[in-house]
């Protein structure tokens, strides 16, 4: 573990080391183990987690909706991912004893106050803007970032770039500095 003032963290060089491990990892199971001729993404999962859900209250509306039928709502290797990633990330936390609940982030409290309600209302609306902008994009930013840069993407890294300039630039807007 890295110690940085005064956190136990992670070392970076490690985590980017293992990152690009699980990356290679990850092409080959996709591609060799289970025959797929496209890496890893996971924004599709998130929509049929919900088609999941939708199952449960309207049966009919999974059945007869075109993009349910079409991606054929299921628990999958890559919904088993997702859960793969937040157990990672709980693991990861818990180890380097960063694991906290909170509702509300500091550097949130500080600009935008305290109120979880308005965190929430703020976070859902968020969410919507990173879902639509994943489908229209049609994949994430970070299996954009990290699949394509694998490949030497020039796109990926053109991608990427804007991606964090874009970042930056709404950071500086929301908490004004």
């Amino acid at each position: 573990m890295n110690t940085v003032n005064g956190n136990n963290s992670w070392s970076p060089y490690l985590a980017g080391a293992l990152v690009g491990v699980l990356a290679i990892l990850s092409v080959l199971a996709t591609t060799h183990l289970l025959g797929k001729t496209s890496f890893l993404g996971a924004s599709t999962t998130f929509v049929r987690a919900a088609g999941l859900l939708f199952q449960v209250v309207d049966p009919e509306y999974v059945a007869t909706n075109a993009y349910y039928v079409k991606e054929k709502v299921r628990v999958d290797w890559q919904f088993m991912l997702v859960i793969g990633i937040f157990l990672g990330a709980l693991f990861a936390s818990l180890t380097d004893k960063s694991f906290r609940l909170e509702s509300v982030p500091p550097t949130w409290e500080e600009r935008f106050g305290a109120s979880v309600w308005k965190r929430a209302i703020a976070a859902f609306f968020g969410g919507i803007v990173a879902m639509v902008g994943a489908r229209l994009a049609d994949g994430c930013p970070s299996g954009h970032g990290l699949s394509g840069m694998m490949q030497l993407s020039v796109s990926s890294f053109v991608a990427l770039a804007m991606f964090f300039g874009v970042g930056v630039l709404v950071a500086h807007f929301v908490y004004r500095r």
